[in-house]
């Protein structure tokens, strides 16, 4: 026969071995004390729905702790005695009003789920990953710029110690406002990156204008995406562009980092070189490809895929450039022209700038500077301007606008002379031989 329960009686209440034990609770309608064979007390409710089928809803853990309840007692809290008790005599309440209870708690559970669910998904961590994994790792070229924006390690995702996705890892990006995200802007403008060391010039537009950028598309995608309402960057005004710059390195500087490159660790040195004597971009040498290099090593050609604008283009290697690439140490089953590890290209360019500064020592530059260094150098020694652009791999100035639809001469004669000619002046510069100089400009102009 049921007994009215007493909280002693609870707690001494002892287990079944091999057996779940079911104690009435007299005390409450529909009530039961559930102890599983370790020991372990929960409050259950066992009755019949209004079509007569069985049912049980578990109420919650027991709780000892004798407290009186603070609050309202709620299905799945630890539950005393009197808490067990207030509950299910509010359940009995709603199931002489008519409600399926169970019905009502299962929906609940599917409710709580699916909130456990979005919140996982749509905190800024995983939210940021998803937008670096699906659309900027596949559909941009410097989506390693904005992985490292956005907090995250390029090579694997892993966030990083202070980053975005290490400070906002369980943020509901849905809870991200304008004000949050001018802030962290503005922190990017005025002290830096979050999780990225500051170097160079401590208040940066282009620090600011590249987290702005790495923020924005990934609002836009979230979007599109339906996981965000709206994109809250379109409130944060885009920092102001930087000034442009005009370094151009000197001869006496040329010749200066062409011997610094000698003492870097290989391949850093070799890319160095080419950057030099192309005028390509870092990353189009830099992860350059095995299979983008001739038989001959005479010609790379860089697909779309790899280029600022989109359009392939050949570069033609003087002797000069043939011999870094055929010098370059191949690693079997790899790709990459240029590796340390031989599974992906080369990057982290920060310690190898380092020591080349440390070696030069000339006023502050950029590596992209080398490709204005190249611009000028040709143009200084004679090269045209569209043949410079073309070298280049340029759509502006003598190939801009409408110009630039008809005119799709490849210079291919003339870019291999402008080349060689170049080649031919560093070579100058760091032997102190006298340049052989092939005159270009009439081809084409």
């Amino acid at each position: 026969m049921a007994k009215i329960l007493t909280q002693a009686a609870v707690e001494k209440l002892k287990p079944i071995p091999g057996k779940r034990r079911f104690v009435r609770d007299a005390g409450s309608r529909s009530l039961f004390l559930v102890i599983q064979p370790s020991g372990f007390k929960s409050w259950v409710m066992r009755f019949r729905r209004s079509g007569g089928a069985a049912a049980k809803l578990v109420l919650g853990p027991l709780d000892l702790s004798r407290r009186a309840p603070s609050s309202e007692p709620e299905i799945g809290q630890p539950l005393t005695l009197v808490a067990a008790r207030q509950l299910a005599a509010k359940i009995n309440t709603e199931r002489a009003s008519g409600r399926d209870v169970v019905a009502d708690h299962k929906a609940r559970k599917h409710r709580q789920r699916v909130k456990i669910a979005e919140a996982a998904v749509n905190c800024f961590a995983a939210a940021a990953r998803d937008f670096v994994e699906r659309h900027a790792k596949t559909k941009t070229r410097g989506w390693r710029e904005t992985a490292r924006n956005l907090g995250f390690n390029a090579d694997d995702l892993a966030p990083n110690m202070g980053g975005l996705a290490h400070r906002w890892a369980d943020r509901d990006v849905r809870s991200i406002d304008a004000h949050d995200l001018y802030a962290v802007v503005e922190e990017a403008r005025r002290l830096g990156t979050p999780g990225i060391p500051v170097r160079g010039e401590k208040i940066s537009e282009s620090r600011a204008r590249h987290l702005h950028d790495a923020l924005s598309g990934m609002f836009g995608w979230l979007v599109r995406h339906r996981r965000v309402e709206t994109n809250p960057m379109a409130r944060v005004h885009k920092p102001d562009k930087a000034k442009a710059r005009d370094r151009v390195l000197s001869n006496a500087e040329v010749a200066k980092l062409w011997t610094a490159a000698d003492a870097v660790t290989e391949p850093f040195g070799a890319v160095i070189k080419l950057l030099l004597l192309t005028g390509a971009r870092l990353n189009e040498i830099a992860q350059l490809r095995w299979e983008e290099v001739s038989n001959d090593c005479s010609t790379l050609t860089i697909p779309g895929s790899r280029t600022k604008n989109k359009l392939a283009f050949s570069i033609f290697l003087p002797p000069a450039a043939r011999d870094i690439i055929s010098s370059v140490q191949r690693h079997a089953g790899c790709a990459c022209a240029f590796t340390t590890n031989g599974i992906t290209a080369i990057s982290g360019w920060s310690k190898t700038k380092r020591r080349l500064d440390a070696a030069m020592g000339i006023p502050a530059w950029r590596i992209h500077d080398l490709r204005r260094t190249t611009a000028t150098g040709m143009a200084e020694i004679g090269v045209p301007p569209h043949i410079v652009e073309a070298v280049l791999n340029h759509v502006s100035g003598a190939k801009a606008g409408v110009a630039g639809i008809y005119n799709r001469a490849a210079y291919s004669a003339e870019k291999k002379i402008a080349l060689e000619q170049w080649a031919d002046h560093i070579v100058a510069l760091v032997s102190d031989e006298p340049a052989k100089v092939v005159s270009i400009r009439g081809g084409g102009r």
